[in-house]
Parts: C-alpha cells; structure tokens; sequence
C-alpha cells in the first residue's frame, strides 16, 4: 500500500493483484469490460442473484437494480473478498459510508448508532457472503475454491485498481436510494 499526506489529509492508493501460481504478470492490465466468454457466460446474471438474496435474506431488503450500471459510485466503503484454486479473482462491494452503516444495523438488527465499531466487520461480512454465495450457484466452484478474509477499506480519497488481466463482472444496485455496486474481476 502506497500512502502520501497532502495538506494534512490522507491519500490511500491501494494496487490489488490476485494470481494464483505461475509466473508474475508482465503488465497491470485492466480487466476487459467485453462481452464475457463462452466459459463464463451467465456470471453478471448470477452475481447479481447471489447480491440480491444476501440482502433479502440477512437485511430483509429487496435491492433495486440500476438502469446505468457503468455509472462510477463514489464509495466510502469498499470490502474485499478473494477467491482462490479452479477460479481466480475478487469480489469487491463498494457503497457510502451512510450505506455501509445502514446495511451492518440491519445485519445486526440495532440502531444505526450502535454500529460504529461494527461497521467494517458486518460489511466485510456481506462481501464475503456475496462470493460465497456466487461461488455456491457456479457448477464446480463450491468445492474448487477457498475464500479469502474481507478487507475492508474505508476513506473518501482512494483509488482501487485491480491488476488482474481478465474478465470484470459489474452489478449495481440501489440500497434503500443509496447506491451499491459488486464487482467480480476474474484472473484468466
């Protein structure tokens, strides 16, 4: 991790690079936002699933899709989770701070108030169900990869570029008029 001071606020660049074996990448590429392979064909579909019912099941609520799925979400809260053996990547939910706080007090059913140094906890855990639950409805990937611990990274002034070189997978949504986005980058 990367970090400056400038005019007395913090500035946190995060590089994140999931690989697994194999020589190291040559190049940080972005991953290709194209049409997804043939191998890969209905994962958009299914991440999207898997976000919507965590939601429904753990906070009893209904996530609304958004029309401008590519529009950036200027997030406060970004939570990581990577996936590791027969599929490579990460999966990274990212929304506001007020979001972030309202989802862990529905999770932990209390008062928003009563959240603040669970915050982080209960949102990294709703990443980590999220994969989990993806990896759970794609054939052979239940028992083919191992999750890792969330990361959660909270700020208003940070970049996050994930260097593998492979497919991207962007759901967003809206939770309770705030937005939310999931993004599963798939290591080829």
């Amino acid at each position: 991790m990367d970090q400056e001071l400038n005019a007395g606020q913090q500035h946190v660049q995060i590089h994140l690079s999931v690989r697994a074996g194999g020589p190291p990448a040559r190049a940080a590429a972005k991953p290709s936002s194209a049409t997804p392979s043939a191998k890969h064909a209905g994962w958009r579909e299914i991440l999207a699933i898997a976000t919507a019912e965590v939601f429904e099941i753990m906070m009893g609520t209904a996530l609304v899709g958004l029309q401008d799925e590519n529009q950036p979400i200027l997030a406060d809260f970004t939570a990581m989770v990577g996936i590791a053996g027969s599929l490579c990547g990460v999966v990274v939910l990212q929304t506001s701070a007020a979001a972030a706080r309202r989802i862990a007090a529905k999770m932990l059913g209390c008062d928003e108030a009563d959240v603040s140094e669970n915050v982080q906890d209960a949102f990294g855990e709703v990443c980590n169900m999220v994969a989990g639950s993806f990896k759970a409805k794609v054939a052979g990937l239940a028992d083919g990869c191992a999750l890792s611990v969330p990361t959660v990274i909270s700020g208003k002034d940070y970049a996050l570029h994930s260097l593998a070189n492979g497919e991207r997978f962007r759901v967003s949504f809206s939770f309770e008029d705030n937005p939310l986005s999931v993004t599963l980058d798939v290591h080829s």
